[in-house]
């Protein structure tokens, strides 16, 4: 039987005349096909997804609410006069004296419009010093960036995401925690961002840093939190969050946001050898932000309260010295002079492990916990003292501006050695303690830092006053079983506390 499409049938005839009217029509450039329909090609390659991921949806909502913070300066330019620097000197050479003719031709200190415009008493102008980021917190204006952004300036322009350029004026600062508040004053209603809860925030999720580097303008990164609680010592508050979105210059001040377009840090530095971007940027946590911008705005000042103690971190070396387990806590070098430590009855050696019952694992959580508490508020602490835990209350005074200083005198004179420990030491003229007057290189003294001029005030809590205590509150802690003794060491009104080994002693 015949194919409907063979050659001898008809059907097939006329399909062949088809084809090859076709091929003809190909042949000639004609698209025509005889029978009247179009040619049907194959589609491009394409992915249907319920959802692109990405971030244009977050930046989208945020970007009109974070700005470029350019900072300007009033400076007194250098005259160019006698009196100036350029022709300081000059005045007393003779008129036909080629450096004379130099300076009155090309720098103009004597007559002329150049002399006019550089003439000493001149108005100061403002030039700019520095740029940044911010973002705005508020619907009526108030924004926050970083204060080494706004340091020293005497100008602030704020840098809309649409390019309008709008005059700001500085609220307050907080050196401390590098933060600063800054408010606009236009007829307008602002798009602000909110601080997130960063106390919910894990170490891998996603966040989104906005800003202005090098002077860009509004410019997007991603990334993603790399730790949290990093000291880089910034400061006593430092309890950074580090991401690795790409921070870079101008980025100071800038938020970073989570995926529902919340601040949970505002970046401040970075770590980088050649001063870009490596990956590894610091931000201050929102919840330090929340509290500093919000007394800011308030009273244009932050208020902390103040314990007065010099306090160093409890070593493996210094917890065997004390006989007491984990090195949680802050040991107290030695209160200062007259502060509420001092009056409360806090004495050097003490390992301050709670206050107000809450647990202190470091001196960086002691001096973050006391600094959020206000002046005039009574605190409990409770300290470890001769192995035992006793309470004492502090009423906290008011962060003092200025710590004084003052100098250390030093004997000379050739005293005991202390053979084993590497150091030679003297009676102190006032009665207080032996001085060091030479310490051995090599020894342990001199590997943690003992150095000559230094005075040992006591020895494992035992006031010493001769090499002779020295040496009997080293035996004694030796017949305890101690592997170590703690030296408290005095050096320009600063104490400190050092473990040397026993049994090198």
């Amino acid at each position: 039987m015949n194919s409907p499409f063979s050659p001898k049938s008809t059907a097939g005839k006329r399909f062949a005349a088809a084809a090859a009217s076709v091929a003809i029509a190909s042949a000639i450039g004609l698209g025509a096909v005889t029978s009247g329909t179009a040619p049907v090609f194959a589609e491009a390659v394409r992915i249907e997804t319920q959802q692109q991921p990405g971030f244009a949806d977050v930046v989208e909502k945020v970007s009109p609410a974070v700005v470029s913070v350019r900072v300007k300066a009033k400076m007194q330019p250098a005259a160019a006069g006698p009196d100036g620097m350029f022709g300081q000197g000059f005045e007393n050479l003779p008129d036909d004296h080629p450096m004379k003719r130099f300076f009155r031709e090309f720098r103009g200190f004597e007559n002329g419009p150049r002399a006019e415009r550089n003439r000493p008493g001149r108005p100061e102008r403002a030039r700019p010093v520095s740029q940044g980021s911010g973002f705005f917190i508020s619907e009526d204006g108030y924004l926050v960036t970083n204060n080494h952004v706004i340091d020293g300036g005497s100008e602030f322009t704020v840098v809309m995401d649409d390019g309008t350029e709008i005059d700001a004026t500085l609220v307050g600062s907080d050196p401390r925690t590098d933060l600063a508040l800054l408010k606009v004053e236009e007829e307008r209603t602002f798009t602000y961002v909110t601080f997130a809860d960063d106390t919910k925030v894990r170490v891998g999720d996603w966040v989104v840093a906005v800003g202005n580097p090098f002077g860009l303008g509004g410019t997007v990164t991603a990334g993603i939190i790399s730790a949290r609680g990093r000291d880089i010592g910034a400061g006593p508050y430092d309890d950074f969050i580090q991401i690795d979105a790409a921070v870079n210059r101008g980025n100071s001040g800038g938020p970073a946001f989570n995926l529902n377009g919340e601040v949970v840090g505002i970046n401040t530095a970075i770590f980088s050898p050649s001063g870009g971007n490596v990956g590894i940027a610091f931000a201050i946590p929102a919840s330090t932000a929340k509290d500093v911008i919000s007394s800011l705005r308030t009273s244009g000042t932050v208020e902390r309260a103040w314990l007065g103690v010099q306090i160093q971190p409890v070593t493996d070396e210094i917890a065997e010295s004390l006989g007491i387990e984990g090195t949680d806590g802050a040991l107290v070098s030695q209160p200062q002079t007259d502060s509420p430590a001092m009056k409360a009855g806090v004495e050097p050696g003490d390992i301050i492990v709670k206050v107000d019952g809450k647990a202190i694992k470091s001196p960086r959580e002691l001096a973050r916990m006391i600094g959020g508490m206000a002046p005039g508020v009574s605190a409990e602490l409770t300290v470890l003292r001769d192995g035992a835990e006793r309470t004492i209350t502090v009423k906290l005074g008011e962060m003092p501006g200025m710590e004084q200083q003052a100098s250390l005198d030093q004997s000379e004179e050739e005293g005991s050695v202390l053979d084993g420990f590497g150091l030679t030491v003297t009676p102190s003229e006032d009665g207080e303690g032996v001085v060091v007057t030479d310490v051995l290189a090599g020894s342990d003294a001199a590997d943690r830092g003992i150095q000559a001029g230094d005075v040992i005030t006591s020895v494992n809590a035992q006031a010493v006053t001769n090499a002779a205590a020295v040496e009997k509150a080293v035996s004694d802690a030796s017949k305890s079983g101690r592997k170590a003794v703690l030296f408290q060491i005095k050096r320009d009104d600063t104490n400190r506390f050092v473990a040397l080994p026993v049994q090198q002693g």
